[in-house]
């Protein structure tokens, strides 16, 4: 009966530090949209910027997009300092590192192409979805 109690005490402490974790990381999250630019990084790009919503996006591990990898592992981890993606994706491909257009791509619009795939309510995938027509698309 005692091990009974330990087991479900346990148990219960584990569903608290998860709990707590993931309201952690939901509050550090952006409640409001927020402009991925890359003008810094791509000053001749030809689209504007992209209005992303980490709300539409609240049911996916951070650690599908966000990322540091150290020996072919993603060591980062919710909670830790978000570094714009420019910081080790440049205008062109440096190594390992693919350029930043091909990386955002690739994280962005393939998601929601996979998911088209699979039949599930997705983002766009057409660039006048993400890169609205105006302001700085030439």
């Amino acid at each position: 009966m005692k091990k009974g109690r330990v087991f479900l005490a346990f148990v219960v402490c584990i569903a608290v530090a998860a709990a707590l974790t993931l309201a952690y990381a939901a509050s550090k999250m952006p409640d409001k949209p927020i402009v991925i630019d890359s003008t810094t990084a791509i000053p001749d790009k030809k689209r504007g910027p992209v209005n992303f919503d980490h709300t539409k996006h609240k049911d996916f591990k951070c650690t599908q997009c966000h990322h540091e990898y150290k020996d072919g592992n993603n060591v980062w981890q919710e909670g830790q300092e978000v570094k714009k993606c420019s910081e080790c994706h440049k205008k062109e491909d440096q190594g390992k590192q693919v350029k930043l257009e091909k990386a955002m791509h690739d994280q962005c619009v393939k998601c929601h192409k996979d998911m088209k795939k699979e039949k599930k309510q997705t983002g766009p995938t057409a660039c006048t979805k993400c890169h609205p027509k105006g302001g700085d698309d030439k």
